[in-house]
C-alpha cells in the first residue's frame, strides 16, 4: 500500500490509511475514507478499484445460523464461503482454489477437479464481502472451503496474514485454522517456516488400504510418510495438530480402523474431530448412531480431546465437503 501510493506521488502514510480502511474498518469504496483528502480519493477511483469478488447468492440454513455465500470473480469463475455463527463465535470457511486437484471420494468440490488457484485478494475478500452483507464480525477463520490449501500454499499464508495482520481484520493466529488432506512437502515447510497459526490434517482412514481408496492423495504419500511430517511439525512449532475423521458408512467406520487409529495417534499430542459423513454421494453414507458409538469407544484411552463434529448447514449444501459452487457433482464413485 504504501509503495502504490508513493508511485502516485503521495506520502507512504496515506498507504497505511488505505490498508487499515480496506482490512480494518472494511470500506468498500474510496468515497467512505473521511480522512483521506477528496481529490485523493477521486485519483484513487480513477487508477484503482477494491475488492474481487461480486456477491450473487446467500442461503439461509432452516436448522441453524449457518449461511452460505455464492461469489463471482472476475473471470466469472465461482467460489462458495459459509459463515457459522454460534453464540460470540462467528466462524468462516474460506475457499483457496476454484475446483480441487486432490479428487477425494466422498468430496464435491474433488469431482470439479483444479480450475484455477485463488490469489490472496481474492481469499481475504470473502471475508471482508461477507462481514459487510451479515454485519457480523468474524472471530475465526478456517481453509476448509473448496480447494487444498497447501496446493496454494504461498497464497493461503499471505491472505492468513493479511487476516491476522494487527492493523487490519486482526483475527489471531491461533483463531485461524489451515487444513490440508496430506500434502507432505508443505507440511514439512509449514513447520519449517514455523507459521503460526493452527494445523489441521483430513485423515479420514488410519490403513492405506482405505485411505488410498477415498483419498488419491494417499497413493502420492503414506500414512507413514505423512504421520512421520507431522510429528516433525508438532516438535518444531510445539503446537498440536487437528486430526479430521470423515466417518463413512462399511468403509472406515470398524473397530479395527479405531484400534489402528488409536494405535497411530498415540506417538503425537493431538486433537480429534470425528465427523459423521454428509450427503453428497449415496454411495458414502452416515453410520448408524450405534456404530458410531461403537468406534469411539475402540478409541478409548485415547488420551486426546475428541469430539464429534456434526456439521451445519446440511440443508443448503454448505456442510464439510458438500461445496461445488454451483458446478455439477459427477464422477463420485465408491
Amino acid at each position: 500500500m504504501e509503495s502504490f501510493v508513493l508511485g502516485l506521488g503521495e506520502k507512504s502514510f496515506r498507504g497505511r490509511q488505505l490498508f487499515s480502511w480496506i482490512y480494518g474498518k472494511n470500506a468498500a469504496t474510496f468515497e467512505e475514507m473521511s480522512d483521506i483528502r477528496k481529490p485523493l480519493r477521486s485519483k484513487l477511483a480513477r487508477v484503482a478499484s477494491i475488492g474481487h469478488l461480486h456477491l450473487v447468492d446467500v442461503k439461509f440454513s432452516r436448522h441453524s445460523l449457518t449461511r452460505k455465500y455464492l461469489f463471482r470473480l472476475r473471470d466469472g469463475e465461482t467460489i462458495e464461503s459459509v459463515l457459522i455463527p454460534e453464540g460470540k463465535r462467528c466462524t468462516l470457511c474460506l475457499s483457496s482454489q476454484v475446483g480441487c486437484a486432490r479428487g477425494c471420494l466422498f468430496c464435491a468440490t474433488g469431482s470439479m477437479g483444479l480450475v484455477r488457484q485463488l490469489s490472496a485478494g481474492e481469499i481475504v475478500d470473502q471475508l471482508l464481502c461477507v462481514q459487510r452483507e451479515s454485519g457480523e464480525k468474524v472471530t475465526n477463520v478456517v481453509f476448509m472451503g473448496m480447494g487444498e490449501p497447501f496446493d496454494n500454499y504461498d497464497q493461503v499464508i499471505r491472505a492468513a496474514a493479511l487476516i491476522n495482520h494487527s492493523d487490519g481484520i486482526a483475527i489471531g493466529h491461533r483463531r485461524i485454522v489451515i487444513s490440508t488432506a496430506g500434502v507432505v512437502p508443505a507440511i514439512k515447510r509449514y513447520a519449517e517456516e514455523q507459521q503460526p497459526y493452527r494445523l489441521a490434517v483430513s485423515l479420514n482412514a488410519a490403513t492405506d488400504g482405505v485411505r488410498s481408496r477415498l483419498m488419491p492423495i494417499a497413493r502420492r504419500w503414506s500414512l507413514e510418510q505423512t504421520f512421520a511430517a507431522i510429528l516433525f511439525y508438532a516438535r518444531r512449532c510445539r503446537r498440536r495438530p487437528t486430526f479430521e475423521y470423515v466417518l463413512i458408512e462399511g468403509i472406515n467406520d470398524s473397530p479395527e480402523q479405531a484400534l489402528e487409529l488409536r494405535r497411530r495417534l498415540a506417538a503425537i499430542p493431538n486433537k480429534l474431530n470425528l465427523i459423521p459423513c454428509n450427503s453428497v454421494d449415496p454411495a458414502f453414507r452416515r453410520p448408524s448412531p450405534e456404530t458410531m458409538a461403537r468406534f469411539i469407544e475402540q478409541l478409548k484411552p485415547l488420551h486426546a480431546p475428541l469430539t464429534v463434529r456434526w456439521s451445519k448447514g446440511e440443508d443448503i449444501r454448505s456442510a464439510c465437503g458438500q461445496l461445488s459452487a454451483g458446478y455439477p457433482v459427477t464422477g463420485l464413485k465408491q
